[in-house]
């Protein structure tokens, strides 16, 4: 009886294992518009508020003319109204989201962010995190929710910024490490992975990536208009207009792109 309880087990078993293996599904996707953008941006934080496109930007040393800011992004020329400007000497800023009149921006190393008017952009706060480092954030509506470079996402409260929930991210049952600048599309995380020009579709109840944007081509589109391009990193959402725009380090363009979400 023991031989056939095993022996009927066995395939119930490996089909089970070749499942949980199955490569997570490639979205598709199309570019519906090509916008200028700000080559001597450093872009760590991509979002839409009200209606207007906002990046936030990094200062590493490497890149000397580069700078820490925050601003709106005129899609018609690529330029930036600067709206907030760090001292670099001090901080190095990274992502940014607007929730309940205010905007929130992150730091890579200080574990500390800054709140500032979502109007009038004079800074109106400050909180701490224990995270080692502070890189890419959203929100879902209730809390903001932020990674750290690692494959944890942190689910801060927006009252207290106090962290409600750690979210590992698993590709079958694996960590995905790197985790970066952050989106929330309906239900969903999208998350772009440093070093690489993938966005992730991110399952916010358990973790499990679902689903995986390759953007390869845009990266290497825009390498071509200017060899200075690094990686991708910017993902913003315009629920009212359900339009999508991403970008990233130094490119030359935003691209907006349509995808099943």
């Amino acid at each position: 009886m023991k031989r056939v309880l095993i022996l009927f087990l066995l395939p119930a078993i490996l089909i089970s294992c070749r499942e949980s293996s199955k490569p997570v599904p490639i979205i598709n996707y199309t570019v519906t518009n090509i916008f200028p953008h700000d080559t001597t941006l450093f872009t760590e934080g991509l979002v839409v508020y009200n209606g207007e496109l906002f990046e936030s930007t990094g200062s590493p040393e490497e890149f000397p003319h580069a700078e820490s800011l925050i601003g709106k992004i005129d899609l018609a020329t690529g330029k930036m109204d600067i709206k907030v400007k760090l001292d670099k000497a001090k901080y190095f800023g990274e992502g940014i989201v607007f929730l309940k009149d205010k905007l929130y921006l992150l730091t890579y190393k200080n574990k500390m962010g800054f709140i500032y008017d979502a109007k009038s952009f004079k800074q109106i706060d400050v909180f701490s995190y224990s995270n080692p480092e502070g890189w890419g954030l959203t929100t879902d509506g209730i809390n903001l929710i932020m990674s750290d470079g690692t494959h944890k996402l942190t689910f801060l409260n927006a009252d207290n910024l106090q962290p409600q929930k750690i979210l590992n991210v698993t590709e079958n049952g694996n960590l995905v490490e790197k985790l970066n600048e952050l989106e929330f599309i309906k239900g969903y995380i999208y998350a772009n992975v440093w070093t690489t020009n993938n966005i992730v579709k991110i399952d916010p109840l358990n973790g499990n990536i679902l689903g995986k944007l390759d953007l390869n081509a845009l990266s290497l589109d825009a390498k071509y208009k200017n060899i200075g391009s690094e990686v991708l990193n910017g993902i913003a959402y315009d629920s009212s207009a359900d339009k999508i725009y991403i970008t990233g380090k130094f490119w030359p363009n935003i691209y907006q792109i349509e995808f099943p979400h």
